[in-house]
Parts: structure tokens; sequence; C-alpha cells
């Protein structure tokens, strides 16, 4: 496969990626499907979604792992490591930068009007995800019932019975599967896998469409699995051996990366299904943060770009900066040097499981036993994107702290504010980095002028 996309216009959007990916993966699949899809057009709606589905089966940043994937296909292993690195450096620069903040000088009132007006477009930011990737898959609910009942029982299930989301991956699969063989139609029909849509004098065909062939490195081959896993051991072992070497497996940083390599296999369902295990390890067992110092990286984590699970290179750069793992004299090159060792070993096989996976996930390219499971999938993420919008709405809702009535605790700034963002991303199609700048201005002038 041939395309005229240059490796640096790629680069260039990857980087801007970096910096404007906000909402968590609801959002940020919801930047990527805006860009890639509707205005760029490099990438068919039913590829992407077909790279998403799987992206979801992997514990990781589902997110990070979409765009890794998406660099692959278009440029080779490179393009994929490109891809993955700068949807997470710029992440980590902002989240040491504001961690150093947060230890040196504890809450900064500018910091907290930043964060006041970013989390309602945050809010925004998903329901609009819900909204485009809904109408994408579920179409009309006459004719893909299946799908809309995929859907909402993925939403109860989530946010109502607490199902953790790996049984609710794995009973949509299910469905996806026992429908190819029982009511094909209705899983054709979803997720773009029906008849694609001819382009139009306003709607030029997509660089990577639906039948566009797989290009020659997306091809599996046993001896290119091989290379991967052995660059991927040796990405894994060098640097763990540097620190046993340097200072010995009881030390701060050995610990760190041995327990966030653990933690990066759990997170199946996101961030939020393996904070629990990190809270416990990095609190509890380790001491290297206060539970309260915690809540306050997941704040951070939310209102900063780049996965949610960045907020391990919080947890990290406070349990630096607490154990000291360079000495008193170089807390913030110590701080800043585990966060740096905790974000390498929570997302290196992140790009294993894409550059390893991708071939295979190609080979299943427009064949619908693989397929309706997938789609079926993606009708599930329509129901967890939604209650993770309703999580965000409800947290954005009410004061922080307050006591009294239900109207008392209202937040009625906020909420108009997350209206506004979400007129201004659905009805007159503004930028996600226009929505968010604007609503961090605003933020910042309300919580300055003592309004919020």
């Amino acid at each position: 496969m041939k395309h005229n996309i240059a490796f640096f216009d790629a680069f260039k959007f990857w980087l801007k990626l970096g910096f404007i990916s906000f909402g968590g993966p609801a959002g940020q699949i919801a930047i990527m499907h805006r860009e890639l899809v509707e205005q760029k057009r490099w990438i068919s709606e039913k590829r992407f979604l077909h790279a998403l589905n799987y992206c979801m089966l992997l514990p990781g940043p589902e997110a990070q792992q979409l765009a890794t994937y998406i660099g692959w296909l278009m440029h080779r292993s490179w393009g994929g490591v490109v891809a993955g690195v700068m949807f997470v450096l710029p992440s980590l620069f902002i989240l040491v930068g504001l961690s150093w903040i947060y230890v040196a000088f504890g809450e900064v009132t500018w910091v907290a009007g930043v964060f006041y007006g970013i989390k309602p477009a945050v809010a925004a930011i998903v329901l609009q995800a819900v909204h485009r990737i809904g109408s994408k898959t579920l179409k009309n609910p006459r004719k893909v019932p299946l799908l809309w009942l995929v859907a909402v029982s993925s939403f109860i299930a989530i946010a109502y019975l607490h199902v953790p989301f790996p049984w609710v991956v794995l009973a949509a699969a299910t469905t996806g599967w026992l429908g190819s063989k029982l009511v094909p139609a209705q899983f054709a029909a979803g997720g773009g896998h029906g008849t694609r849509q001819q382009p139009d004098a306003l709607h030029e065909a997509y660089v990577i469409d639906d039948d566009t062939p797989t290009p020659e490195h997306a091809h599996f081959r046993k001896a290119r699995l091989a290379r991967v896993l052995l660059v991927g051991a040796a990405l894994w072992l060098l640097p763990m051996g540097g620190l046993l070497l340097w200072q010995g497996w009881d030390a701060t940083l050995s610990q760190m990366a041995w327990f966030f390599t653990k933690a990066a296999l759990l997170t199946f369902g996101g961030a939020y299904a393996v904070l629990p295990y990190v809270y416990q390890g990095a609190v509890d067992q380790f001491g290297w943060l206060t539970g309260p110092q915690m809540i306050d990286g997941l704040a951070l984590g939310e209102t900063t770009p780049g996965p949610l699970i960045m907020v391990v290179a919080f947890v990290g750069f406070v349990g630096g900066w607490v154990k000291e793992v360079l000495g008193p004299n170089a807390p913030f090159l110590g701080a800043a040097l585990a966060a740096t060792v905790v974000t390498w070993f929570t997302f290196l096989p992140s790009f294993l499981f894409i550059l390893a996976g991708g071939p295979l996930v190609e080979s299943t390219h427009g064949k619908l036993q693989f397929t309706a499971p997938l789609t079926a999938i993606t009708a599930a993420v329509v129901g967890v994107m939604a209650s993770l919008a309703l999580f965000f709405i409800a947290h954005v809702a009410f004061m922080e702290g307050a006591a009294g009535s239900f109207f008392s605790r209202l937040d009625v700034i906020a909420l108009i504010l997350t209206a506004i963002a979400a007129l201004a991303l659905l009805r007159f199609k503004l930028g996600v980095i226009t929505v968010i700048l604007a609503c961090a201005l605003i933020g910042l002038a309300l919580r300055l002028g003592g309004w919020a």
C-alpha cells in the first residue's frame, strides 16, 4: 500500500495530539476520530474502528495504543513508535512541571483556576465522543437493535452494576460472535462494516480506505514477530538490569520499575480499573505518597493531556522526591528520574502489543467472523463512554467538599460552562483545543475573581 501521507506531516499531527489529548480515552479517541477520519481523511471509519476494537482488548491505555497502531499502519514500526511516544512525552513534561509546583509550593490559585475551567470542557469532550462514535456505530435502532442492546447493557453494567470492564468486553465479543452466525446482518451494518459510502464532491476518498490493501510491512511473519519480541525484551531487561546493578533490588527505583511493569499488564478496562492496585502499592505498601496526594495526582491526570494512567508519573515524581532517590541535594532530578522510570516501564508493553499483534489484526480485516465481535465491542464502548460522561458530569456538577442539600451543593457555574463547551463542540464544531483553552481562561478568571 502506497500513500501520500508524508512522515513529517504525520509527526506534526502526533506532536500536536500530545498537547491537546484531554478528556481521558473517550475524549482522546474523539479527537483522533475527528482529525484523522473526518478532517484529514487519512483513514476510513471502518479501518479506524477495526484498530480501536483491538486496542480495547489489550491492557494499557487504548487511546495511546490506537495512535501507535495508526502510526504503524501508515509508516511502519518507526511511525508507530513516534505516534506512541508523542502521545505520552508532552504529558510527561507537563506532569513533571506541575508535580514540582505541587510538592514545592502546594496549591497555587491560578493552577486551581485553570483546572476548574478545564473539567467542564473534559465532560463536554466525552459527550462529543459518545455522540460521534455512537452515531457511526449504532445507527438506526430499528435496523441494529442488538447493537443498541449491547450499548445500553454495557452502560448499565459499568455505571450501576460495577461489572469489571473485561467482563463487559468478553460479553460483547461473545454476543458478536454468536450474532455473526445467527443474525449476521445486524453486525455487518454496525461500526462501518456495511456498504461503504462512495466519496462525493465534498468528501474525497480516504487515504487508507475500506478496500485499501494491507501494506507489505503489516503482513504477519514469524521472523518479524520474533524480532519485535527480542527487541522488547532487551528494552525491558537493559534498564531493569542497570537499575539493579546501580542501586540493588530493594532500592526505590528498582521497586518502581518492577511494580509498574506488573501494573501495566493489569490495566484492562483503562486507568480506573488499575488505580486501586496502584493506590494499594504506592500508598499502603511502599509509602511513596499519601492518600490525599494520590487523589490530587488523579486530578492532575484528568486535567492534563495524555492518558489518564499518566497519573503514575505523578506517583513516581512524588515518590522520588520523598525517598530522595538521588540524595537530599538533588530532589528535583531524583523525582524527575523516578517519573521517567515509571513512565518507561508502564508504557513499554503497550508498544509491544501493537507492533507484535498488529499484523494479526490486519489479517482479520473484512472477515465477518472476526469483525462482528469487534463491532459488538465498539457498541459496548459507546455504553462505557456514556457511563464515563455521566461520571464526569456528576464530578463537575457538585462543589468539592460542600455540605447541605442537593441544590446547595450544585455548582451551577460549572454546569453552565459544561453546556457552553458542549454546544461549541457539537453545534458550532469548534476545535477541541480552542474549547479547552477558552474554558481554562474562563476558569482562571472565575477563580481569581472569587466567583468559583
